[in-house]
């Protein structure tokens, strides 16, 4: 188990990976807590001056104009989180949850929301104890912070509400009670605090960007795995060609087949097959899996800069000047994961066509379908159909949700970005490619199997023939493959395939 140190320096999502994965310890900076006190002890100077602040001595939306007084101000907050716990659906996973519980830690370490360092240390005691809030994943349009989901996790930390503790779900008051914490009485601002921000779109945009970055490694293995089983030739990834154009993306994803496919001997089997060129869905697996990487790149930078901003409303500034602005707009992450969700379905788009391709025969090695004795066997014939479905199935995914927008709160949050939603539907693309992969390893490393058996693999490919039939995912005959998908799957899901190639050539 790792620790995370929440600061106020800027940190990389990458760095913070682990908390999808399990359990980590989290502590707060000397430089963190410090900021924190000071940021409460000048909201505390405000209020006891009577300065009217958004949300802390007021009501809230066209609420705003409503005085609160010293008297209410507690269960205004404590009014703010309960009414907006209004998530429906299945549970956030767990490990977009922790994502998000760290990420509210960061925003309030920088020193500019007003709260107490008590409710930020029952977050980071929550978090070593792993006591998770269950999250509903619908209800937030991603505008004024993702206000029910956020609500949920604050419910959390007053005692209400359930927790997934001990693998185990309970009443958040039990679980708090068996780690020996105590449930927080929420002071001016930090109910507000608690739900304005864009931590959970952001949490969902870095769970989209962990498995990206194994799918498009995965997305080079498979089109090499494709390029080779389809007898198709290796030259057009030579780097010389592709030096001539300036995407860097491209280059990489070249000079990944053009390695691994090194020493194929079922490549040099068909040196002087007379065949001038491979269909798109072979020859341009650079220019499509480098456009993607090249999104990817863009799209981290952009989830980086939301990981290391302040999302919260209105601002507590150092020198007590409280601003109101509309930080917890999560307008970039939408757009960002939109873009995201557009360059991954091309990844899975183009895979389907590398298995479409063997379908109709290769030449008079690979037989239609890939079957032994086609007409008799339908071989990969409903292989190909599960992967198109799939890849129509992201095409409509793919549809932008950051051009869409609704109005909430009768009207003063008038322009949204729906960024939740276009977080969820690009893990639901992820999905599906993760499975087109799958197929299409299957049916490539099936037709190396079946009629190229004899000749050996390319230098990178070999571990993974090894791992398919250490598997036993090859087969001569027709058989259920349902099962075989799901090994593959996790097999792609939990990065083998990467790692046993990455023990033979270093894949960019």
């Amino acid at each position: 188990m790792g620790t995370v140190l929440i600061s106020n320096k800027s940190i990389q999502w990458g760095q913070l990976s682990s908390l999808l994965d399990g359990p980590v310890r989290v502590r707060l900076s000397p430089d963190a807590k410090q900021s924190i006190r000071k940021s409460h002890k000048t909201l505390r100077s405000l209020l006891d001056k009577d300065q009217q602040i958004y949300g802390v001595n007021t009501g809230f939306g066209q609420l705003s104009t409503v005085s609160i007084t010293p008297d209410d101000r507690r269960k205004l907050q404590l009014n703010l989180v309960r009414s907006h716990a209004c998530g429906v659906g299945k549970p956030l996973d767990l490990g977009v949850t922790r994502m998000t519980m760290i990420l509210k830690l960061m925003t309030w370490a920088k020193g500019y929301s007003g709260i107490r360092l008590e409710l930020a240390q029952l977050l980071v005691d929550m978090l070593n104890h792993d006591i998770l809030p269950i999250i509903p994943r619908k209800g937030s349009v991603g505008a004024s912070g993702d206000l029910a989901p956020l609500a949920h996790m604050a419910c959390a930390l007053i005692g209400e509400g359930d927790v997934h503790f001990q693998d185990r779900i309970m009443p958040a008051m039990l679980a708090l009670k068996e780690a020996n914490l105590t449930p927080v009485v929420l002071e001016a601002k930090e109910g507000l605090s608690l739900i304005n921000g864009t931590q959970v779109s952001t949490s969902l945009a870095i769970r989209a960007l962990a498995e990206s970055k194994k799918l498009i490694k995965t997305a080079d293995i498979s089109g090499a795995l494709s390029t080779e089983a389809s007898l198709s030739t290796r030259i057009v990834f030579s780097p010389k060609i592709h030096q001539l154009k300036k995407h860097a993306g491209q280059s990489r994803s070249a000079a990944n087949v053009f390695k691994m496919l090194k020493g194929s001997e079922i490549v040099l089997s068909h040196d002087d097959c007379g065949r001038i060129q491979d269909p798109y869905c072979v020859r341009c697996i650079p220019h499509v899996h480098g456009a993607s990487r090249d999104v990817y790149n863009g799209v981290e930078k952009i989830i980086n800069a939301e990981v290391n901003s302040v999302s919260d409303n209105p601002l507590v500034f150092p020198n007590g000047d409280v601003m109101n602005s509309g930080h917890f707009h999560a307008e970039p992450v939408a757009q960002a994961l939109d873009n995201l969700s557009i360059a991954m379905s091309e990844i899975g788009a183009i895979a389907e066509r590398r298995i479409n391709y063997f379908m109709k025969g290769i030449g008079d090695r690979i037989p239609m379908f890939g079957a032994i004795n086609p007409g008799l066997e339908s071989g990969f014939m409903l292989a190909q159909v599960t992967a198109a479905a799939l890849a129509s199935e992201n095409k409509t995914l793919a549809h932008p949700a950051s051009v869409d927008s609704i109005s909430t709160s009768a009207g003063q949050e008038d322009f949204v970005s729906m960024a939740p939603w276009a977080g969820r539907k690009c893990l639901r693309i992820l999905d599906n490619v993760r499975t087109i992969l799958a197929i299409e390893i299957i049916v490539a490393g099936n037709v190396n199997h079946r009629f190229h058996k004899k000749l050996v693999s390319g230098n990178g490919l070999i571990p993974v023939m090894n791992l398919l039939r250490r598997h036993q995912i090859f087969s001569m005959e027709d058989r259920p493959l349902s099962n075989d998908f799901a090994t593959v799957y996790q097999l792609i899901q939990s990065g083998k395939i990467i790692d046993r190639v990455n023990q033979r050539i270093k894949l960019f």
